[in-house]
């Protein structure tokens, strides 16, 4: 195996080569590939890579319209940034056979400057302003990779996925906001094989370090803008599959389905702002079964899931306001707004959940929300009494039907039908 790998360590293009065709085909699976052949950080990415349908003759990069891509530049966290990486990096690019690109957080190409007619060349492959370039999108690739991982990375030539770009090799490093840590996007250098070096990684790394102090002393003195705080919003009622939803630019929204678990660590921490630690975590989620080890691994997936710059540890806590359904319920009730409170209620607050704290904030929500209701209608608002009957967990509250039944505002075709399902209410019970 070692025949394979040349004097500098890094396996031959021609033995590179051979292994991506055998992947692709299908003849070899990414778990089987021997780390002497592909390094595991891009066996595991080329694995995504197929298992998102991605074409390896092309890949699926695609361009976004002049227009858009101008108004990505003017509203995008960098765009400050812009003079110091060309002061560091594009000036001596220029002339020197490689691109220097910066991309946003999701894989999007905002800059590609650099030497002239290697840029023509990578415009060939869409490697162009307002191209994505994500992992999902174009495959194994430094940037996309990169920000995938919100790791520095390297890819040397045929490690890339698609057939198109493995003439290529690169060197990415993710920038993050300087005072969040979110993602903020990656900066690249895109050329042949000695991009892909130590000392352009060691160049890149300084250039995001630089940008990142660039950007934290333009916001002490004031030339900067606040960083924009990513909006997430919980969906935890009902008997949907509990939702992470992400509010992005532009207002664009995101949906992500959650686990059980995780529904139920995020429901817990919206109530305990202070930081709940792993050792109170397991009691609230499992008086019994589950140990500190469990709960841990559990907040890793979760980081992945939400991202890290939304959850922190020691104690583990939100970083920043969520807002959720149960929340804006408990909101409203609060505000003595009963109608709009009952107009958020879906449904029971994660009813799947089997976690003893979720069921007491579950019953703490339906039986306050029921309470407010019923006092209510006792005031006149039968309307608010007939939508609370409607829901699921009023088609078996017998006071509830019996305030309806006895009503004296109520016509009396509607008290038939109150009396009438009261009497069944009993028929089970007896």
């Amino acid at each position: 195996m070692d025949s394979m790998r040349n004097s500098c360590g890094q396996v031959s293009a021609r033995a590179l080569r051979a292994v991506h065709e055998r992947f692709i085909t299908g003849e070899i699976d990414a778990k089987f590939l021997d780390a002497n052949q592909v390094r595991p950080i891009v066996a595991e990415s080329w694995q995504r890579s197929l298992a998102r349908g991605v074409d390896p003759e092309h890949g699926t990069a695609s361009a976004s319209a002049a227009a858009t891509v101008a108004r990505l530049r003017d509203s995008h966290p960098l765009a400050p940034a812009l003079p110091v990486i060309r002061r560091l990096l594009v000036d001596d690019a220029v002339d020197s056979g490689v691109v220097v690109a910066v991309s946003a957080a999701d894989g999007t190409l905002l800059w590609v400057e650099g030497d002239p007619a290697v840029r023509r060349k990578a415009e060939a492959m869409n490697f162009l302003p307002g191209a994505d370039w994500s992992e999902r999108a174009a495959g194994t690739n430094a940037p996309g990779t990169a920000l995938a991982l919100d790791r520095e990375l390297q890819i040397h030539g045929g490690e890339h996925f698609s057939r198109i770009v493995q003439p290529w090799s690169c060197t990415a490093v993710p920038v993050h906001d300087p005072d969040t840590g979110a993602l903020l996007g990656a900066i690249d250098l895109t050329g042949n094989s000695e991009v892909a070096s130590p000392q352009t990684l060691a160049l890149v790394r300084a250039t995001v370090a630089a940008v990142e102090n660039h950007l934290a002393l333009l916001r002490i003195t004031g030339g900067c803008p606040e960083p924009a705080r990513p909006k997430a919003h919980l969906v935890l009622l009902g008997a949907g599959r509990p939702r992470w939803v992400t509010t992005g630019e532009y207002g664009h929204l995101r949906a992500t389905s959650l686990t059980g678990r995780h529904a139920d660590i995020l429901a817990l921490l919206t109530r305990h702002p202070e930081g709940l630690s792993a050792d109170h975590l397991a009691v609230l989620l499992d008086d019994k079964d589950l140990d500190v080890v469990t709960v841990r691994a559990e907040m890793s997936r979760l980081r992945k899931v939400i991202g890290p710059e939304h959850l922190g540890s020691r104690p583990y806590r939100l970083q920043m306001p969520i807002t959720s359904d149960v929340g804006e319920i408990f909101d409203a009730l609060d505000a003595g707004d009963v109608e709009s409170a009952l107009t958020r209620y879906q449904g029971p607050l994660l009813p799947q959940s089997v976690s003893p704290a979720i069921a007491r904030l579950r019953t703490q929500l339906s039986t306050a929300l029921r309470g407010v209701v019923l006092a209510e209608s006792a005031r006149g608002r039968i309307d608010l009494l007939r939508r609370w009957l409607d829901l699921p967990e009023g088609r078996d509250d017998r006071e509830g039907w019996q305030l309806l039944r006895d009503n004296a505002a109520v016509d009396p075709l509607a008290r038939a039908q109150a009396g009438g399902h009261l009497a069944g209410i009993d028929f089970d019970l007896s």
